[in-house]
């Protein structure tokens, strides 16, 4: 990863402290030096990364560049091409490509649910992403703390999502996960890093979208993922990506492994508090190919209502 001081300057913004890391990308807190504004900057690492973060720094509580946080957990992302395969490893050239096609997606999207892109800088030849600095903890922090956690985030959630594909600002989000949701303190949910198409590849997280979907059926079954994972503290799918994501074979074989991949406890198995109507729920988000944002914003604002 880039490793900045505190007081480096990057293309007319004083780096303050590190934010957190990816799997190819590290964020930096910086300051604007005409505005005196803090944003983000997101860059890429300098020799190349993949989809394990490195485990032989120190575990601490507090994320920094020399040390590792419980929520930089290896396997953090998926690069899969086309074809289905699989890549551990990107180079520099690849990385960039990713985060260039993350800001012309920032770019085009409008929601106050959705990291805001002010612009694309360039450091030393290579793009930096400039975004709005969201104050707040990531949802999995607040799942860690043990925190109260409102199924209303995922209904603005929902609506952001459903607003920006019927404006045509992009298709899904792609890799939803608890990690990239930020909870301001005012209690509104921002998305962050979404999934990037780069050339040929696209990077998501398999554990929120193990069929490595790429339209709204992957943001569907990554909110019905997070809802098990709050109501049971366990994920429905142990082996991510499903065997054949992502690869353009079917026929009897791929339905046959499908229908046992989708076999998942029940949340009241493990939680008898479970209510019945959020059970319902995860099972369409996860099972049902035609349960879209449409019906999952019913589904949540009827539940909403009710309770």
């Amino acid at each position: 990863m880039i490793e900045l001081a505190q007081g480096t300057q990057v293309s007319g913004y004083c780096i303050e402290r590190f934010l957190g890391r990816g799997g190819f990308a590290s964020v930096y807190l910086a300051t604007d030096n005409e505005t005196g504004e803090k944003v983000a900057l997101k860059m890429g690492a300098l020799g190349g990364g993949g989809r394990y973060v490195t485990r032989f720094h120190e575990v601490t509580d507090e994320r920094s560049i020399s040390g590792i946080s419980p929520d930089e957990v290896p396997g953090d992302a998926v690069f899969i091409d086309r074809d289905g395969a699989r890549f551990d490893f990107l180079d520099c050239a690849e990385i960039d490509a990713l985060l260039e096609a993350e800001a012309a997606l920032l770019g085009s999207a409008k929601s106050t649910h959705m990291v805001h892109l002010r612009k694309m800088e360039q450091h030393e030849g290579r793009p930096v992403l400039v975004l709005d600095y969201v104050r707040g903890h990531t949802l999995r922090e607040k799942i860690r703390a043990g925190e109260g956690i409102r199924l209303q985030w995922f209904q603005q959630l929902t609506e952001a999502l459903l607003a920006s594909t019927d404006n045509g600002e992009f298709t899904c989000h792609g890799d939803l996960k608890p990690e990239n949701i930020i909870i301001t303190p005012a209690g509104n949910a921002v998305m962050l890093d979404p999934g990037r198409d780069g050339d040929g590849y696209v990077a998501t997280t398999a554990l929120y979208n193990p069929l490595l979907l790429r339209d709204e059926r992957a943001d569907v079954m990554a909110i019905g993922i997070m809802i098990y994972e709050i109501l049971t503290g366990c994920l429905p799918f142990d082996e991510a990506p499903w065997e054949y994501a992502g690869a353009r074979s079917s026929g009897e074989t791929a339905r046959m492994s499908l229908s046992y991949f989708l076999s998942y406890p029940a949340p009241s198995v493990l939680n008898e508090k479970t209510p019945a109507e959020l059970e319902r729920l995860i099972y369409r988000c996860l099972t049902v190919p035609e349960y879209g944002l449409e019906g999952l914003r019913e589904d949540l604002l009827a539940y909403l209502k009710k309770a």
